[in-house]
């Protein structure tokens, strides 16, 4: 049997039915301030979006660049495109990630991958073995 997730006491169906000011008691700090100020121009876009997307009125998936976005409860279970900085990568939102930014959910830096020295290269990178 699986264990029914839980968000500081409460379950997803609760928290799916509270409005934003008491869900906003449950968020730390940071997202907490950021409900209370309100939500940008952006920010309100998406969540019109999402609500389209939430009555089946729209099968589009939904892409975008607001990373700043706080995952709220009614987004658990859709399929957001993120913008990375270079191509959105698709992301399904989980319980867990409850409180999140989507742009924590999508990194934008990359390893760095060197591969042996060019031709050109100065006297010191000459001296790597070949193999």
């Amino acid at each position: 049997m699986a264990k029914e997730f839980h968000y500081r006491g409460k379950t997803i169906e609760e928290l799916k039915q509270m409005d934003l000011g008491e869900l906003a008691k449950l968020l730390p700090a940071r997202q907490r301030r950021s409900i209370k100020k309100g939500f940008t121009e952006y920010q309100k876009k998406l969540l019109k979006r999402i609500d389209l997307s939430l009555q089946g009125k729209t099968k589009k998936p939904i892409r975008t660049h607001c990373r700043d976005m706080i995952i709220l409860p009614k987004m658990i279970g859709l399929t957001i495109c993120i913008h990375q900085g270079k191509a959105f990568i698709p992301v399904t939102l989980l319980p867990e990630s409850v409180g999140m930014y989507l742009g924590e959910l999508v990194m934008t830096r990359q390893k760095v991958a060197h591969s042996a020295p060019g031709v050109g290269a100065t006297r010191s990178s000459a001296a790597i073995s070949v193999r």
